[in-house]
């Protein structure tokens, strides 16, 4: 009488539709993926003679944006000048490396801009950068 072996059973992971599976998850993954840009105010720059990039990731910079008006938008709200230090002293405490970027109008009248300056020293902020246009 002879025995027959037993075949093994085969141990192996289907890759037929693996290129489906990750095909459709980039599609999902696409679709569900918002990237937040900012609006602020509309300003036209100022020009400058030399200008140097932030070397700050994106997330750890706050645009603060001043039109020719006086308005004030931080993150694409309209505040009053005394709000500001309200607004930034949270954000500043919850992210040491936050650098603040204004971008004021040409136009803007001066005051306005040291108002802000001054509710930013309020707010602890000292990491200020200001926005311009290259010449």
């Amino acid at each position: 009488m002879s025995i027959k072996k037993k075949s093994k059973p085969k141990s192996g992971i289907p890759t037929s539709s693996m290129s489906d599976i990750i095909f459709m998850l980039l599609i999902f993954f696409m679709a569900a993926t918002s990237l937040k840009t900012v609006e602020g105010l509309k300003v036209k720059l100022p020009r400058a003679r030399s200008i140097a990039k932030l070397d700050t990731p994106k997330q750890s910079v706050l645009f603060v944006f001043i039109d020719r008006t006086g308005r004030i938008s931080i993150q694409d709200k309209l505040l009053n000048v005394e709000d500001v230090s309200e607004v930034i002293y949270p954000l500043r405490r919850n992210d040491n490396m936050l650098t603040i970027s204004m971008r004021s109008d040409q136009e803007t009248q001066m005051g306005v801009v040291s108002d802000v300056q001054n509710e930013l020293r309020d707010a602890s902020a000292l990491k200020v950068n200001y926005s311009a246009k290259p010449k």
